[in-house]
Formats: C-alpha cells, sequence, structure tokens
C-alpha cells in the first residue's frame, strides 16, 4: 500500500510537523481525497433533488396543460388546442432532459462512492499486506506450510491492491507497515 495514498485518504494528525508547515496547513489546509470525494456526493445529491423538483414543476404543466387541452377539443376550438398540445410536447421535451441528466448524475454519484468504497478497502488492506509478509516470514522455520498459505493470501491480497491501484492510476508499496497493522 503505498504511503502516500494513505496519507491523502484520510486525514490524519502529523505530531512532528513543523511549525511554518503548521501555519500553511491550517491556512490552506488540502482536504484528504476521501473528504473530497464525500463533498461531490453531496453536491451531487443536492443538484439530483433540484433537478427533481424541476421535473415535478414540469409534472404539474403538463397536467395542467393536458385538462386545457382535453377542455379544448371538448369546445372544438382546435387553435388552442393545437397551442396547448405544442406547448405540452415542449414541456415533455425538457422533462425528457431532466430525467436524462438526473439519470446521469445518479450515475456519477454512484460511481464516486463505489470509488470513495473501494479506497476504504485498499486503505485497510495495504497495511496487511505487510503484516502477512512479516508473519509469514517469521513461521518459515517453525511452520512451511503456514508460511506458504499466508503467502498465498499475501499474493491474492497483493494482486487485489494492485489492480485497485492500476485502476486508480497510483503506485503501491507493500513493502511500508505502519505501526497499527504491526
Amino acid at each position: 500500500m503505498s504511503e502516500h495514498f494513505a496519507k491523502k485518504w484520510e486525514a490524519k494528525r502529523d505530531e512532528g510537523e513543523s511549525f511554518s508547515k503548521t501555519i500553511h496547513n491550517t491556512i490552506q489546509p488540502s482536504a484528504p481525497l476521501k473528504t473530497q470525494l464525500d463533498f461531490a456526493c453531496r453536491k451531487l445529491d443536492l443538484q439530483i433533488s433540484k433537478l427533481d423538483q424541476a421535473n415535478e414543476r414540469f409534472k404539474q404543466k403538463d397536467k395542467t396543460l393536458f385538462a386545457k387541452i382535453v377542455d379544448a377539443y371538448t369546445k372544438h376550438d382546435s387553435a388552442h388546442s393545437n397551442i396547448y398540445s405544442t406547448e405540452l410536447a415542449e414541456i415533455r421535451k425538457m422533462s425528457k432532459i431532466i430525467m436524462n441528466a438526473r439519470l446521469a448524475l445518479d450515475q456519477v454519484a454512484l460511481r464516486i462512492r463505489t470509488v470513495s468504497e473501494l479506497g476504504d478497502v485498499v486503505s485497510a488492506l495495504g497495511p496487511c499486506v505487510g503484516v502477512l509478509r512479516s508473519v509469514s516470514t517469521g513461521l518459515g522455520g517453525v511452520l512451511p506450510e503456514a508460511e506458504g498459505e499466508l503467502g498465498d493470501i499475501g499474493n491474492m491480497l497483493s494482486g487485489l491492491m494492485f489492480e485497485a491501484g492500476s485502476s486508480s492510476g497510483m503506485s503501491l508499496n507493500f513493502d511500508n507497515v505502519n505501526e497499527d497493522a504491526s
């Protein structure tokens, strides 16, 4: 697991920071990736709710215009019914555009949430790979079959981490193990 990714994923307090770096981070802090992704999801949810409200207004206009069209047809007023039907067609087009935009935003929000969950998994599994490797080498002299099994598990997790890292374009380093994992 890349220490660089772990540091950017969630905010952690550095106790060995210099005074100037502390001031710089206070004035212009850089938000962790997870926080930025959560913020983006909240913004997308807000836009989706606005699109839902707009769609609801268009549905109300649709019902009103449809009632006017029916009323104009019953009165044999073809001029007004044509005007209302043209307006109804435009409202339905806009409603369809709004629904397509809502679906697209839903898809983006879902993708961001998936990336966020994948980041949580990668952040949690990264230290485990290093611990498995150190335990595996420690058990090599005592239980050789356990070393092989732990090595297989470590390789599987490494492959999973590599695939997750390669899909996101990050380089992963499995040698560094933090104190929590140890």
